[in-house]
């Protein structure tokens, strides 16, 4: 029988596994080191050296793979729209609205603060666009459109949030909106999300694509995701990033590998790139086996941990004081960091290192992201043309004034400005005498638009009088946008 050589392995390890144990030792050596300089290096020219909450969880058993400071309350920001997400879709599922359900943004929406999609009060929105909007865009008036349109007003979408939260366990979370604006009173812990981030992923498995849109398209605009993970982590599926100045940069990240699913919790990183490389960190850990593992001490499940009786920290200074360079915003997410991500030579790095010998793509790319989903305005059957909202005036002022004026000589010009509309093919017609009822409706036009031009010109001499009230119905038709 071979005797081991003290300071070697065993022949019965060598002999059959050696590829195997060298292609580990080399990939495994190859990735700490990445992930030593990429860390210090962003360390370096970050803030402060401070604590963060953070927290690994296997999504299928809850098991615990790593913690720190997970059970200590923090300011959420708006990874709380994964909450809000999570309450609309409970709402789906219980009956009570559906996904094609027309919201309306209401002047208290219109009124948040950005980041925002800015459509003004009147807008309707199906709540699976709104949803697209609020998981990619982060915007916070859609959350509130959401809130109000589920539950009637924010203070009552809050106690469902709150009932919710309660009910799955989330012990240390309280919420007061649904978006994650500053609020002393809104408070939650990465022990918390992850048990959130479980629980969305086990009840609505049907709508896991909310999690890991690449970005929405409305009009020309697009709007990539702000979870730079996705597309560029390898197997990166969710969920959502957020930033206050009182917070840092927080990250909620899932990954699936082999059919093992992984949960990331990072709250107070110092800026976006690093809460994306810790993330990375604590999920490549999940899904590197470790030789070691049963030497580390069992963290027990996500439940069992203990809550921290404190108050949140509050990185106000940390984040938005004087002594950084380029100024974070208090209440939106770090947009620039998408850009910035590409030239960071130590996150390149990193990734580098995690792709594969067969995966040679550039995993920065935008394109390994996916192309972005289209999302619009007003009901699904009928969508409004997706526009800049600013436009939306110049088209009510087009058609509505001109045509309120005497029947005869208005009537070509909302034909030249709206050739589709049915309205266009009566109007010649009308130039000499004013048709009935009965003989537009033999002609092939619809009720609604033979009610408007009956009621709009009963005779050339009453127009000045019968023009003044039937105005607004025609304004309402072309409010949409």
């Amino acid at each position: 029988m071979s005797q081991a050589i003290p300071g070697q392995l065993p022949p019965y390890w060598t002999q059959s596994n050696d590829r195997t144990v060298n292609l580990m030792i080399s990939r495994a050596s190859t990735l700490a080191i990445a992930l030593a300089a990429a860390w210090a290096a962003i360390s370096l020219s970050g803030s402060s050296v401070r604590a963060e909450a953070l927290i690994l969880v296997e999504a299928d058993t809850g098991k615990v793979l790593a913690a720190e400071n997970a059970a200590q309350p923090w300011y959420p920001a708006s990874i709380t729209k994964i909450m809000t997400t999570y309450v609309t879709l409970r709402a789906v599922k219980e009956g009570r609205i559906t996904l094609d359900k027309l919201l309306t943004v209401s002047h208290n929406a219109a009124a948040q603060s950005p980041v925002k999609m800015g459509f003004p009060p009147g807008t309707t929105v199906t709540v699976d666009n709104a949803l697209k909007m609020l998981m990619v865009k982060s915007a916070n008036d859609i959350a509130v459109v959401i809130a109000e349109g589920v539950a009637g007003s924010v203070e009552n979408f809050a106690d469902q949030m709150n009932r919710h939260a309660a009910r799955i366990g989330m012990s240390q979370s309280h919420f007061v909106n649904p978006n994650g604006l500053p609020a002393d009173e809104q408070i939650v812990s990465a022990r918390d999300m992850a048990i959130l981030a479980r629980t969305v992923i086990k009840e609505f498995p049907e709508y896991d694509y909310y999690w890991h849109l690449p970005g929405i398209r409305y009009g020309k605009k697009v709007q990539r995701n702000y979870n730079t993970l996705i597309g560029r982590y390898p197997g990166a599926d969710g969920m959502k990033t957020g930033f206050i100045c009182a917070s840092g940069f927080n990250l909620v990240a899932t990954a699936t590998r082999d059919g093992r699913r992984m949960i990331a919790v990072v709250l107070g990183a110092p800026s976006s790139a690093s809460r994306a490389l810790k993330a990375a960190q604590l999920l490549e850990q999940g899904f590197t086996s470790n030789p070691l593992s049963w030497l580390t001490p069992s963290l027990g499940s996500v439940e069992s941990l203990q809550p921290v009786n404190a108050e949140p920290p509050n990185l106000r200074e940390d984040m938005c004081g004087g002594h950084r360079k380029r100024k974070a915003s208090e209440d939106e997410d770090d947009t620039a960091a998408i850009a910035s991500m590409s030239s960071n030579a130590a996150y390149s790095v990193l990734l580098s290192a995690l792709r594969t010998p067969a995966a040679k793509q550039n995993l920065l790319n935008d394109s390994q992201m996916g192309e972005p989903v289209t999302v619009f305005t007003g009901p699904p059957n009928k969508p409004d043309v997706p526009k800049d909202p600013s436009a939306a005036p110049r088209k009510t002022a087009a058609v509505d004034p001109k045509a309120s004026k005497t029947g005869a000589k208005a009537a070509p010009k909302p034909a030249d400005s709206a050739s589709k509309s049915t309205t266009a093919k009566v109007d010649p017609k009308s130039a000499k005498t004013t048709p009935s009822k009965t003989d537009l409706t033999k002609a092939g036009v619809p009720k609604t638009t033979t009610q408007i031009v009956s009621d709009k010109k009963p005779s050339e001499k009453s127009a000045p009088k019968a023009q003044a009230k039937p105005a607004p119905k025609a304004t309402d038709t072309s409010t949409k946008n």
